[in-house]
């Protein structure tokens, strides 16, 4: 096999041959008039029409005086018919390519065509090419030529090259994409306004979760990316709007999981005058329009779970559950107990672990038999710090987490509004953060200041790009284009490059 240093050295001899011609082989402009699946979809409006189509040569294949090429697009192929006698003046001053220049091109190079458009003898839609003119000349073979995609970790740090030649992993990006769209389509439709909020904050809230650091020089003072966009989307609550959300980066300095990234995508929206229940309701109409939108469907196979969104959703307890799988009562029990039950099940025992978060294992634990779609409601007091009380039951709150295939996708609870509340479950959180719980929440004095300026009551939801990963049966660093990977030495690329 050809070595990737060879194939480079015959392109760039290639690319040598192309200026002396007097050709730019990176021109600045391209008279691409249409798609390429325009073209199929409307072939009889295109039929005997001059167009210019433009894309990435995926192959050639000579005949005596003809020449095939094929050329993709994002919307897919299609054939250019070169023949000889149509290229026998090109002009150079506008980069054209000869007849015989075509031994110039390779796979993977951006060509631009222009000709008619008609259909070969075996039915196929082509442009007969009066000009072909080159766009870029790659110096790098796509991995059909080499061994450059040779394991996982290889796709994902070279996406640009698994996208080109894994039209799944194409199609896929192209469906997150629309996935967002779809969100933004609903809170539109339902009269929501998106409202950016900070990345970068003096307090980090409205999560567990350990942050990200860093320092503002101008200022001389650290931040913490947002593990969250709670706390600013409430403040905007309190500052007088109704409804509001926001899609966008979140951070949090935790491992890699099938299920978990420190840095992705996420959504959370506050709706005044709201409560849970209906929050519920609109949160059932968010997945649906979602999966429709996108998917075309609400049936799904993911994690071994079989689901459809648009059936009924089961509603569950979250006490009842851990009462009926581990036989704990959660408002009655202590660390020996429940750390006995993490035991029986081989769960791992973080050193300092205490009775809040042994009650929050049991829990992971317990949801991945839950298939969904459900919701998971009335989450105890003592994880929740956010959350309003129920008024029917002072251990409890009027918050849920929809379910599905084993995994909470979501947050949604009614919004604690009672400053001194507030006050004292920070104040817990701080403690508990003291003595060693990174994930506690951080006092946020400024937050507790808006509430006694009042917020109204409100309903608050956020979920991530997670439920799009289940959607499409995938793991987390495959939903991604770019997944955040440690830092290699690329020795073969510097000696390549001469660096």
């Amino acid at each position: 096999m050809t070595s990737l240093i060879d194939l480079r050295k015959f392109r760039l001899e290639k690319l040598k041959k192309l200026k002396k011609l007097g050709i730019d082989p990176y021109p600045p402009y391209s008279k691409k008039t249409c798609s390429n699946e325009e073209i199929h979809i409307k072939y009889p409006d295109y039929e005997g029409k001059e167009i210019a189509v433009s894309g990435r040569i995926t192959s050639i294949r000579s005949h005596g005086g003809l020449v095939f090429v094929d050329l993709k697009d994002a919307s897919g192929k299609i054939q250019v018919y070169i023949k000889e006698q149509n290229l026998v003046s090109p002009d150079r001053k506008k980069g054209q390519l000869g007849f015989l220049d075509i031994e110039l091109l390779d796979t993977g190079d951006f060509l631009e065509a222009g000709g008619k458009v008609f259909k070969t003898k075996r039915g196929e839609i082509s442009i007969e090419a009066n000009y072909i003119k080159i766009l870029t000349k790659t110096l790098r073979p796509l991995p059909d030529q080499w061994d450059g995609l040779k394991d996982k970790e290889t796709r994902l740090r070279k996406r640009y090259i698994d996208t080109n030649i894994n039209s799944e992993v194409f199609q896929r990006f192209i469906r997150r994409a629309k996935f967002w769209e779809a969100h933004r389509e609903y809170f539109k439709k339902e009269g929501f306004l998106e409202i950016n909020i900070p990345i970068l904050e003096n307090t980090p809230g409205g999560a567990d979760a350990n942050p990200f650091i860093t320092h503002m020089d101008v200022l001389d003072q650290d931040f913490y990316l947002r593990i969250s966009q709670e706390l600013y989307l409430k403040r905007l609550i309190g500052g007088g709007y109704e409804k509001v959300y926001e899609i966008g980066p979140r951070f949090r300095n935790e491992g890699y999981s099938d299920e978990h990234l420190p840095e992705h995508i996420a959504m959370e929206f506050y709706w005044a005058y709201a409560d849970w229940k209906k929050g519920m309701d609109f949160i059932i109409s968010l997945f649906r329009y979602v999966a429709e939108s996108v998917y075309n469907t609400g049936l799904f196979k993911t994690r071994g779970f079989e689901f459809d969104l648009s059936q009924e959703w089961e509603t569950i307890e979250y006490s009842d559950i851990l009462k009926k799988r581990f036989g704990i009562n959660i408002f009655d029990t202590d660390l020996k107990e429940v750390k006995s039950a993490l035991e029986k099940e081989n769960a791992k025992i973080k050193k300092g672990i205490t009775v809040n978060r042994a009650i929050d294992d049991l829990w992971k634990i317990a949801r991945k038999e839950i298939r969904g779609p459900a919701m998971v409601i009335h989450e105890p007091k003592f994880l929740s710090p956010l959350a309003k009380t129920d008024p029917e039951n002072d251990n409890l709150t009027l918050r849920f987490h929809p379910i599905i295939a084993g995994s909470e996708l979501g947050n949604g609870f009614s919004e604690l509004n009672d400053p001194q509340d507030q006050l004292k479950r920070f104040v817990e959180q701080q403690k508990m953060r003291d003595k060693g719980d990174k994930e506690a929440q951080f006092l946020d004095t400024d937050f507790v200041e808006m509430l006694e300026y009042g917020m109204p009551p409100t309903f608050g939801y956020g979920h991530s790009e997670r439920v799009f990963w289940f959607l499409e049966n995938v793991p987390a660093r495959e939903g991604v284009p770019f997944p955040q990977l440690k830092k290699e030495n690329d020795s073969d690329s510097r000696k390549i490059l001469g660096l």
